[in-house]
C-alpha cells in the first residue's frame, strides 16, 4: 500500500510540476488570454456581455419593419423547424418585399435581443470600405496598407493591397483555429491588444493569389478603415449606415478592452430585425429608400466571385467569395444567392430574384457542405417552397 501511495505521490508531484511550467510559460510569453480561453472554454452568442463594448446607438428616426397581411401566417415545415430547432437556434426572420412574412423565436430571446453576429461582422467592414472609397477617404483598392499602417511597409509586406484584404488573399501567416485555446484567433478574441495581435504577422505566400480564410485579413482592414476615416469604425456605422437604414435598436460593438478597438472580424451584437436590415440595404444595390449609402458599382463587385484561385480545390478559380460576402452561384430556380455567415450559424441571406431576406442567429452550425454548410442549403430550399 505504500509502495502504492509513494507511486500516486510521485506523479502528483510531476503533474504539478507540469502545470508550474506550463503557467511560467505563459506568463513570460505573455500568453495571459489562455486563461480567458480555458476558462469560456468556447465563443457564445451573449459573449459581449464578458467583453467591452462600444455602442451604435440606434437611429433617431426609427424605420420599424412593415409586417406583410400574412404575417407569421405560414407554418415550418417538419424538415426546417426540426433543423433549425437541433441547431439551437434563437431566432429565424423571413423578409420578402421589404415586408416581414415570418419571424420566431426561441429561448427567451426575442426581437429586440442581442445575439453576437460573428464574422458576419466581416461583410460590415467590407461595406464601410466601399463607403470610405466612396468618399475618396481611401483612393483605390489597390492602394497598398502600408499607406495606413506603419508595421505593414517595407518588403513583401508592400505588395499587400486593400482589396488583398476585403478577399482574404493577403498572404499573411494566422492560425485560424478555434478549438486550440493557444492559436492566434484565440488571443485575438480573448486577448487584449489587436494591434499587437496583427501587427507583426509575416508575409507567407504571394498576395493576390489564393483565397485562405483568415480573420487577420478583416481586422487589419478595420485597421486602414480606421486610420483612413478618422474614427472608431463603430463611430463611423453608426454614421453611415445604422442611423440611415432606421436601426430600432442600438448595437454593441465588443472591443479588446477598456476604450480599446473594436473586434472587427466579428463581435457586431443586434437583433434578427435590424441584422435584415443590411441585406434589404445590398439587395436594393446600396440605397436605402431613396438615398444611396453604399455604391452601387462597389456593391456588383462585391458580390460578385473575387479573381483568386482555391488552393484547396487544385488550384480552381473560387466562385464562392466576394468582397466579404459569401457566394452561391447559379442555386436551383434561385438563381445567384449571396450571404454574410458567423462561426454559430449566423446568418443574412439574400435571394435576389425572389426579392428575399432569410436571418438565422442561434447557438450552433451544421455540418459543412462544399463551401458552405447544410443548413443554408436546407434553409434556402425550405423558404423557397414556403414563398
Amino acid at each position: 500500500m505504500s509502495k502504492f501511495f509513494g507511486k500516486w505521490k510521485k506523479a502528483l508531484l510531476i503533474f504539478l510540476l507540469f502545470i508550474l511550467l506550463v503557467n511560467i510559460g505563459i506568463i513570460l510569453l505573455d500568453k495571459r488570454f489562455v486563461y480567458r480561453a480555458l476558462w469560456y472554454n468556447f465563443v457564445g452568442i451573449d459573449d459581449y456581455r464578458i467583453f467591452h463594448n462600444r455602442e451604435i446607438s440606434a437611429s433617431p428616426d426609427p424605420q420599424p419593419w412593415p409586417l406583410a397581411s400574412e404575417y407569421n401566417q405560414y407554418e415550418l415545415s417538419p424538415n426546417l423547424r426540426q433543423g433549425l430547432e437541433r441547431l439551437r437556434t434563437v431566432a429565424f426572420l423571413v423578409v420578402k418585399e421589404d415586408s416581414i412574412r415570418y419571424e420566431e423565436y426561441w429561448d427567451d430571446y426575442g426581437p429586440s435581443s442581442l445575439s453576437n453576429s460573428f464574422s458576419m461582422a466581416k461583410t460590415f467592414v467590407g461595406m464601410l470600405v466601399g463607403i470610405a472609397l466612396h468618399e475618396g477617404k481611401i483612393k483605390s483598392l489597390d492602394q497598398p496598407i502600408g499607406d495606413f499602417l506603419e508595421n505593414y511597409k517595407g518588403g513583401e509586406k508592400d505588395k499587400i493591397t486593400i482589396r488583398h484584404l476585403l478577399t482574404m488573399s493577403s498572404g499573411l501567416e494566422w492560425d485560424e483555429a478555434y478549438a486550440s485555446p493557444f492559436s492566434t484567433t484565440t488571443e485575438a478574441y480573448y486577448g487584449t491588444d489587436l494591434q499587437r495581435t496583427v501587427g507583426q504577422l509575416e508575409v507567407e505566400e504571394e498576395p493576390g493569389v489564393y483565397f485562405n480564410y483568415k480573420s487577420s485579413d478583416t481586422q487589419l482592414l478595420a485597421f486602414v478603415l480606421q486610420n483612413a476615416v478618422g474614427m472608431p469604425i463603430s463611430q463611423y456605422l453608426e454614421e453611415k449606415i445604422w442611423h440611415p437604414i432606421g436601426a430600432e435598436h442600438a448595437a454593441k460593438w465588443s472591443l479588446d478592452g477598456e476604450g480599446g478597438v473594436e473586434k472587427a472580424y466579428c463581435c457586431i451584437n443586434s437583433n434578427a430585425r435590424d441584422f435584415a436590415r443590411i441585406g434589404k440595404l445590398y439587395l436594393n444595390y446600396g440605397r436605402w429608400n431613396n438615398e444611396r449609402l453604399v455604391d452601387s458599382a462597389y456593391v456588383a463587385q462585391s458580390i460578385s466571385p473575387a479573381d483568386l484561385y482555391d488552393p484547396h480545390n487544385h488550384g480552381e478559380p473560387i466562385n464562392f467569395y466576394g468582397y466579404k460576402w459569401w457566394l452561391i452561384p447559379d442555386y436551383k430556380k434561385l438563381g445567384n444567392v449571396f450571404y454574410a455567415r458567423g462561426i454559430l450559424g449566423q446568418y443574412i441571406i439574400n435571394v435576389p430574384s425572389k426579392d428575399l431576406i432569410i436571418v438565422r442567429l442561434g447557438h450552433k452550425r451544421g455540418m459543412p457542405a462544399g463551401k458552405h454548410f447544410e443548413e443554408v442549403f436546407l434553409m434556402l430550399d425550405e423558404v423557397a417552397n414556403m414563398f
